[in-house]
C-alpha cells in the first residue's frame, strides 16, 4: 500500500508541473470582456468548444470599495482596476496586511494582494498574512503581465545610477539585467515599485532609480532609462481578489488552506485526485511552532466546473479549510 501510494504521489506532482509549466490550464485562460468585466469566455476541455458564463455572483458587489497595495501607481493597483472596472473606490494602504485588515474591519468590500509571480515565486509575505486570517475567502484572480521599467529623476542617466530602489518581486525579477548592466549598484528593497517611485521622487538624488510600472514615471515625475528590465518578456503576477463573503456559486478553480506535518500532504493530495480535481499548485510555508510542520496553500481545477460535493470531500480532511474558489482573468 505504501509503495502503490508513493507511486500516485509522484505521478500526481509530475502532472501537476506539466499542467503549470504549459500554462493551459482552463482557469488560467478565462479573460473578462466588456467595460464591467461582466462575462468570462471559456475554454471547456471536454467539449473543445468556447462557452460564455455569467460571473456575477452576489459577492461581486457593484460601487464597491477595494482596499490594495499601495500607493497609487502598483501593479495591484492595476490589477485592481482591472477586475473591478471603473466604478470602484480604491483605497491604497502601506502594507498587505493593512489592506486585508481594512476588509476584516469592514471598512472595505474586497482587498486585492499579489500571490506569485513567473520569476520571483510565490510572494511569500502575502501568503502569510492570508492564511493568518480566518474568515477571508478568494473570489477572484487577476494575472498581469508585469513590465518593470527602470526610471530617475529627469535629467539622470544610466551611467549616474548607484542604487536601485524597489520591492523585493521588482529587485529578484530585474537581477539579470543589473547585472549586466548596472553591476556596482546597489539594490534597496522598498513597500512596493511604487513606493519606490516615489523615493526616487523625492530623493532629489541623480544617483537612485527605481524599478517600478511604467505608468509610475508619469505618476512621479520621474525619466524612464530602461524599459523590460525583467529577465523575461513572459513575466506574469497573479492577483487575488479576496472577500469575507464565502463564494455562493463554485468555478473552475478553488483554494484551499492547509497545515500539517510534511508527511500527511500526500494524504491532502489523494484526496484532492479521489474527489475528481486536478491539483494546480501548492505553496509551502514554515507553521512556526515546530520543525517539519507546515502552512500550504493549494490550488485546484476542474475543466467542466468544481462542484460543492467536491469541495465537501476535500474539506473532510481536519487539516484543510476552504479559502474560496474564483474564476481567473487575464490581461
Amino acid at each position: 500500500m505504501k509503495i502503490n501510494k508513493a507511486i500516485m504521489i509522484i505521478t500526481l506532482c509530475a502532472l501537476t508541473t506539466m499542467s503549470t509549466g504549459c500554462g493551459n490550464s482552463t482557469g488560467r485562460n478565462a479573460e473578462f470582456t466588456g467595460q464591467n468585466k461582466s462575462r468570462v469566455e471559456e475554454t471547456t476541455a471536454a467539449a473543445g468548444t468556447q462557452q460564455t458564463k455569467d460571473i456575477e455572483p452576489a459577492q461581486i458587489k457593484p460601487d464597491a470599495m477595494v482596499s490594495y497595495l499601495g500607493p497609487a501607481g502598483t501593479y495591484t493597483e492595476e490589477a485592481a482596476k482591472y477586475f473591478f472596472g471603473d466604478e470602484a473606490s480604491l483605497s491604497p494602504q502601506d502594507t498587505v496586511d493593512n489592506a486585508i485588515a481594512r476588509l476584516q474591519a469592514g471598512d472595505a468590500d474586497y482587498a486585492v494582494i499579489p500571490q506569485e509571480n513567473t520569476i520571483g515565486g510565490a510572494v511569500t509575505d502575502y501568503i502569510d498574512a492570508l492564511i493568518g486570517q480566518e474568515g477571508i475567502y478568494v473570489v477572484g484572480e487577476v494575472v498581469l503581465p508585469i513590465s518593470q521599467t527602470l526610471m530617475g529623476l529627469p535629467g539622470s542617466k544610466l551611467e549616474d545610477i548607484k542604487t536601485v530602489c524597489s520591492h523585493a518581486q521588482g529587485i529578484a525579477q530585474s537581477a539579470e539585467w543589473r547585472e549586466k548592466n548596472l553591476p556596482a549598484a546597489v539594490p534597496e528593497e522598498k513597500d512596493s515599485t511604487a513606493a519606490a517611485a516615489s523615493f526616487v521622487a523625492e530623493s532629489g538624488d541623480k544617483s537612485i532609480a527605481a524599478i517600478a510600472a511604467p505608468g509610475a514615471a508619469d505618476l512621479y515625475g520621474l525619466t524612464v532609462l530602461a524599459e523590460n528590465v525583467q529577465i523575461t518578456m513572459e513575466n506574469k503576477t497573479r492577483f487575488y481578489v479576496l472577500s469575507k463573503d464565502r463564494p455562493d456559486e463554485v468555478y473552475t478553480n478553488a483554494v484551499f488552506a492547509a497545515s500539517c506535518h510534511a508527511d500527511l500532504i500526500d494524504d491532502i493530495i489523494v484526496d484532492i485526485h479521489n474527489s475528481g480535481l486536478e491539483l494546480v499548485t501548492i505553496h509551502d510555508r514554515p507553521e512556526g511552532s515546530q520543525l517539519g510542520k507546515y502552512n500550504y496553500i493549494i490550488e485546484v481545477e476542474a475543466s467542466g466546473g468544481i462542484t460543492d460535493d467536491q469541495i465537501k470531500k476535500v474539506s473532510r480532511n481536519d487539516n484543510i479549510r476552504f479559502l474560496g474558489s474564483f474564476t481567473t482573468v487575464s490581461k
